[in-house]
């Protein structure tokens, strides 16, 4: 059975930082480019980081200069260093593989 599984959402207060991590069971991650995405109350989906089998990374516009995709295939793991944090980076944050999704993890950017 193939999961994906986040982790290390939470509450930060706006220019603070967390780390996300995307953990993957039952596939190999390193098959595949594995991305982020994020949902927030006006939009239903936006793209984050995509990080490729070579682990060449992609960013989304509002993403770029602050936040840092990369990946440990030996453990199959994606993390997303989010830096610089702003009400508006409040979501829950998924991350995708192939045709798998996980469950998602909340990040709220509050004061």
């Amino acid at each position: 059975q193939v999961r994906l599984v986040e982790s290390g959402g939470g509450l930060v207060q706006p220019g603070g930082s967390l780390t996300l991590s995307c953990a993957a069971s039952g596939i190999i991650f390193s098959k595949d480019a594995v991305k982020w995405f994020r949902r927030t109350p006006v939009k239903e989906r936006e793209f984050v980081a995509r990080i490729s089998r070579a682990g060449n990374s992609v960013y989304g516009t509002s993403f770029k200069d602050r936040f840092a995709i990369s990946r440990d295939n030996a453990k199959n793991l994606v993390t997303l260093q989010m830096n610089s944090l702003t009400t508006e980076d409040t979501a829950v944050y998924y991350c995708n593989h192939e045709t798998y999704w996980g469950q998602g993890t909340q990040v709220t950017v509050s004061s």
